[in-house]
């Protein structure tokens, strides 16, 4: 099983996959106050949403009083962001871009990237490189929040196949390999007949492997939680949610 190198042009689109499910969106409130408890931003800092999809966090973010900056690659989900900014009056600067080639320099308070919206690329050098850019993107003293999957909680309990129905009534089927440097998955979406397939690729991080790519990137791991109710990280949690700093000198 392989991934395109450059599969996520493909993938991010409404036609096949869209990060913001009734479920997901039902719970980024609770993400959402995590995220400010532990930013402890002021009205009117400057936020960057790394990967924000059709901006389920930004908008609520944004109406408690953040300028927030939305990044994405998808033009999908940033016209479907624009649209539901506007409905909930939020006001939100919009950017498509690669994550790999963010061009801010000293400009937010904040960064976050959740929903495991990172470790995509199958160079390992690119992630790297998304993280000094992340670090650039920072005033000194800023904080970045991301949140992904828990590679330790992937290898221990790692299923190579799952299916599931979904919300819409279509079905997802889910083949996975299991490498030395993450997984390759290839999904199935079976919609009224109409079949589609996707395959990508996703590193997986432990604790250990994320703070030294943090840290060589400049930026200083300084917490560490296995889920947004705060719960500490042990291999029985999926989620890896750290949060770093860039120093001040």
């Amino acid at each position: 099983m392989n991934a395109p190198r450059e599969w996520h042009k493909n993938f991010f689109k409404n036609s096949f996959y869209n990060p913001a499910s009734p479920a997901a969106v039902a719970k980024a409130p609770m993400e959402t106050a995590f995220v400010l408890k532990q930013l402890h931003l002021k009205k009117g800092s400057k936020l960057l949403d790394l990967c924000c999809g059709p901006a389920r966090h930004s908008i609520l973010l944004a109406r408690k009083g953040l300028k927030v900056t939305g990044y994405d690659f998808s033009n999908d989900y940033l016209r479907e962001a624009a649209a539901k900014a506007k409905k909930a009056q939020a006001r939100l600067t919009l950017v498509r871009g690669d994550m790999r080639r963010l061009k801010f320099k000293g400009e937010f308070d904040a960064v976050i990237n959740l929903f495991t919206s990172f470790g995509y690329f199958q160079r390992f050098s690119d992630d790297i490189k998304t993280l000094k850019g992340i670090y650039r993107a920072l005033k000194p003293g800023g904080l970045f929040m991301i949140d992904i999957v828990h590679g330790d909680f992937v290898r221990k309990n790692f299923k190579p196949k799952d299916w599931m129905e979904l919300e819409d009534g279509s079905f997802h089927l889910e083949e996975a390999n299991l490498t030395k440097d993450g997984v390759i998955s290839a999904w199935t979406r079976i919609k009224g007949g109409k079949v589609q397939k996707r395959s990508f690729f996703s590193r997986l991080y432990s604790k250990a492997r994320m703070s030294a790519a943090m840290l060589q990137a400049g930026l200083k791991p300084i917490k560490f939680w296995g889920s947004f109710s705060g719960a500490p990280l042990t291999d029985k949690t999926n989620r890896l949610i750290i949060l770093a700093k860039k120093p001040t000198h």
